[in-house]
């Protein structure tokens, strides 16, 4: 029986909260991560880390931050703060924060550094003379060290953000972008000269992307980049142990409001929000911004989706007629994890970076990539969907949320209704090339944009199944034709053994042929029959 009072008593959530002080001295959950970052503070010196955004890199700088100025107080309970393992000796701390430094012109980003390094001046009683940026930054690092007796520590949280926040905008954007980076390179390269780098005790630098060393960091190179790293792996984003123990009130709370039980509402957490792979080492994580979103709303959203809609990656897909199908199984190198430019982008880069992307599998040099999740599978294929076949989203959005439904209950009729109206939604005008790859493009976004667990293209030993969409109690088989006869689509999956795969698995195993036409623009007939 679910009971408001009963939950005054948990631990209070730190919704949009980065500052580890606020968060450790008002009472919030924190999950302990301090054991990761005693292994950085202890183990090295110049760091880069890059993570999808709100995944907590900001209060992982702001926990080193606190850290190195020796607030013991903050880490009382926590894993660094045992005996010997740490030395609350207090450090002169400099933190950029390019959320809030303004780069919307180079001009206007050389004052908003010049401005930050002016602030952590003052907070040391320093004054700083040299004109040049690069030169106060060195008369910054140097006047700490002098004023303090003790090395500098330098963070610097979303150092790429000067650069993607202009991507998708065209040439406008992109000499920005190139300006910004210029200023960055020099920038960053101070913390490698032989005056600055002999006084430093700790340097980590955080962003989104991983620009190639010889586009921002060919003046900072010996940054040790810890965003693959197997140790690193689960240093952000919350473990299913994590989520087990630390949450555990809070899984018991959502389980009394829906009245489910705690196994199902686990269940229903790592489906939705759980699958983060950063490394080879076989580590997934759960998304810590919708974790603490859905125990507080009480609610299985798309927190982190609708947090920052990825408009200028949708549009770069559709720029590139990108094959949608695949995403899911995505074959890549290593070498894209390294690539990033802002004058070649790779859509593959981009979508793992960002997070929309994450590795499923690795074979030696070969990673397999794929949604993370059914959160971001779901909201990204929506967003696709809407800008592949315009007129959907104001035409027959409301048809696209009924599809799972129709096919969880078996109303099939009622389902390729909803599907017809979605074809008809999009106008004639932006046929472009309707053949059997843009129906079932269309068809398959449709679906999975409605929340349905369905996979497109799958390999077997003797083809490819089309589609199948899965259901706890049974599994849709699914096969296209374009200006054939649904009953052809039928015969071949019967012919090819698609259903073999499935048979095994306890569920019911329904075979679905499907017709285009193009001349109709839309289903022409369908036929279902089961195995």
């Amino acid at each position: 029986m679910y009971d408001p009072d009963t939950d005054l008593a948990l631990e209070k959530l730190p919704i949009g909260i980065q500052a580890f002080e606020t968060l450790r001295g008002q009472g919030y959950l924190y999950v302990d991560k301090t054991r990761w970052v005693h292994r950085l503070v202890t183990q090295g010196m110049f760091y880069f880390l890059a993570r999808p955004r709100r995944f907590g890199k900001s209060l992982l700088v702001s926990t080193l931050k606190c850290l190195f100025e020796g607030r013991r107080e903050l880490f009382d309970g926590l894993w660094i703060a045992a005996p010997g393992r740490w030395e609350w000796q207090p450090h002169p701390v400099v933190v950029l924060d390019f959320n809030q430094i303004t780069h919307d012109t180079p001009e206007h980003l050389r004052l908003g550094l010049a401005r930050g390094l002016d602030r952590i001046a003052g907070t040391y009683q320093l004054t700083l003379n040299e004109p040049l940026l690069e030169g106060r930054f060195v008369e910054l690092v140097l006047g700490l060290q002098r004023a303090t007796g003790q090395p500098v520590v330098v963070l610097i949280d979303e150092y790429d953000k000067p650069l993607i926040d202009y991507l998708g905008q065209g040439e406008p954007g992109l000499a920005v972008a190139r300006a910004n980076r210029a200023i960055l390179r020099s920038f960053y390269g101070v913390l490698k000269g032989n005056d600055v780098a002999r006084v430093l005790r700790f340097v980590f630098l955080t962003g989104v992307s991983r620009f190639s060393r010889v586009s921002i960091f060919s003046e900072l190179n010996n940054l040790y980049d810890l965003s693959m790293d197997d140790a690193c792996a689960d240093m952000l984003g919350y473990t299913q142990e994590e989520l087990e123990t630390r949450f555990a009130a809070h899984s018991a709370a959502l389980a009394r409001y829906l009245d489910w039980t705690v196994a199902a509402v686990q269940a229903k957490l790592m489906q939705q929000y759980d699958g983060y792979r950063f490394a080879r080492r076989d580590v997934r994580v759960y998304n810590p911004f919708s974790i603490l979103n859905a125990f507080h709303a009480q609610e299985f959203g798309n927190y982190w989706f609708v947090s920052g809609t990825p408009t200028f990656l949708v549009n770069l897909l559709k720029q590139e007629q990108y094959d949608l199908l695949n995403l899911d199984e995505l074959e890549v190198s290593q070498a894209l994890f390294t690539t990033f430019e802002l004058d070649q982008l790779q859509p593959e880069a981009l979508l793992f970076q960002t997070g929309y992307l994450t590795i499923k599998d690795v074979h030696d040099r070969l990673y397999t990539l794929g949604y993370p999740n059914q959160e971001v599978k779901t909201a990204l294929s929506e967003s696709l969907l809407y800008a592949v076949g315009e007129g959907i989203q104001k035409r027959a959005s409301s048809q696209v949320l009924q599809l799972t439904r129709h096919l969880q209950r078996e109303d099939l009729p009622a389902f390729f209704e909803a599907m017809t109206a979605i074809f008809a939604s999009i106008p004639a005008t932006l046929a472009g090339q309707r053949d059997e790859a843009y129906f079932h493009t269309i068809f398959y976004l449709a679906l999975t944009a409605s929340g349905a667990d369905a996979l497109s293209e799958l390999l077997t030993n003797r083809g490819r199944i089309d589609l199948a969409v899965h259901f706890p109690d049974k599994v849709y088989v699914v096969e296209f034709k374009c200006n054939q006869d649904a009953a052809a689509a039928l015969a071949q999956i019967r012919a090819k053994g698609y259903a073999e795969r499935y048979r095994a698995r306890g569920k019911r195993v329904i075979l679905l042929g499907i017709n285009f036409s193009t001349a109709l623009r839309n289903v022409a007939e369908w036929t279902v029959a089961e195995d």
